[in-house]
């Protein structure tokens, strides 16, 4: 662990270079190999503008209609995850928090569910799988208010009902829809980038960039939460009241990158935790120092679902194949501390 913030700050200037880093080599690989020079001509004439006659008309729609929107896409997805994980295990003092735990997942499963087996009714997939992340939170929410207040607990246990009953709803949907959408839907579940587009990164960008740059500004919180609500309100702090703030900003952020990638589990969980073991505990540094993590990442994984076979395999198969092992050292090295 580095306690120097000196060297703290290094480190997040580093984690930024292999991001960009990472980046360059992912534009390069895949089933078509493309060199760095011809990669980057092609990205300064579309960026800066200029004279594209040399270029191959092939390899400018691999680089900057495919590659470069599923990179960024994959980018801003792992910042998504990690921030909201980070957000979460505060606000819930508790490290084996993701930010699935409020049924985000199973409500955007089923909202993909319904836009799949019912296209004529529910016109667009992501859209009514935002829209069903969104119903699952509130539900989890509303649930669990008493007297005013969303006791941490009553959160998690009304959070674990709300997505039993939503991955109900998507197990009947499996069962009656016909094996096309059957397929489709077990595809969507699996998670990936295949389809990501400009129009996706438009639309995420904001979101991700605006919701890591609103938790940073109030990651101080964070540390406050993390003692617990009578601490907090003993320093001037408005437990429920920043709880619903991360909780609310952080959903939104989870539920809009599901919508457009599925579910991949797990990079909210490993993120934090990974950023924690270098930079501690202050969420000032965790937050930023995750979110790099988290997409350095997923960058990582979804170059590799694309190049290390003939066909493509989902992203959320290689973050569950890793991610397991990691819950297994978290139990082991953190058991004290989860159990009491």
């Amino acid at each position: 662990m580095i306690s120097d913030p000196r060297k703290k700050k290094a480190l997040l200037l580093v984690l930024l270079a292999v991001l960009f880093a990472g980046a360059a080599f992912a534009l390069t690989a895949g089933s078509y190999d493309l060199s760095l020079a011809k990669t980057f001509e092609i990205l300064k004439v579309k960026i800066f503008g200029g004279d594209d006659a040399d270029l191959s008309k092939l390899h400018t729609v691999i680089v900057w209609k495919i590659r470069s929107p599923r990179i960024l896409l994959a980018i801003l997805a792992g910042i998504s995850f990690s921030v909201s994980g980070a957000s979460y295990q505060a606000c819930f003092r508790n490290p084996l928090v993701e930010p699935f735990i409020l049924g985000v997942s199973a409500g955007a499963a089923f909202g993909a569910a319904l836009g799949i087996v019912f296209p004529s009714i529910f016109h667009s997939v992501q859209i009514s799988a935002f829209i069903g992340a969104f119903v699952a939170v509130s539900l989890s929410y509303s649930i669990s208010r008493t007297r005013g207040r969303s006791p941490v607990i009553a959160l998690v246990i009304s959070g674990v009902v709300i997505a039993s009953f939503f991955s109900a709803l998507v197990s009947l949907l499996k069962y009656v829809a016909p094996d096309a959408k059957l397929r489709e839907i077990t595809f969507w579940v699996m998670g990936g980038f295949y389809y990501a587009t400009w129009n996706d990164i438009l639309l995420a960008a904001p979101v991700a960039l605006g919701g890591l740059a609103l938790v940073c500004f109030l990651a101080w919180k964070l540390n406050i939460l993390s003692m617990g609500d009578e601490e907090a309100r003993s320093l001037g702090v408005n437990p429920e009241l920043y709880r619903f703030l991360f909780i609310i900003t952080t959903t939104l952020m989870t539920a809009l990158t599901v919508s457009q990638v599925g579910i991949i589990a797990w990079v909210g969980l490993m993120a934090p935790h990974a950023s924690r073991m270098i930079f501690g505990a202050d969420n000032t540094y965790v937050v930023p120092a995750g979110a790099l993590i988290g997409a350095i990442f997923l960058l990582l994984c979804d170059t590799l679902a694309r190049t290390i076979s003939g066909s493509e395999i989902p992203v959320g198969i290689l973050t569950s194949i890793i991610g397991a092992p990691f819950l297994v050292y978290l139990l082991r090295s953190k058991g004290k501390q989860i159990y009491g």
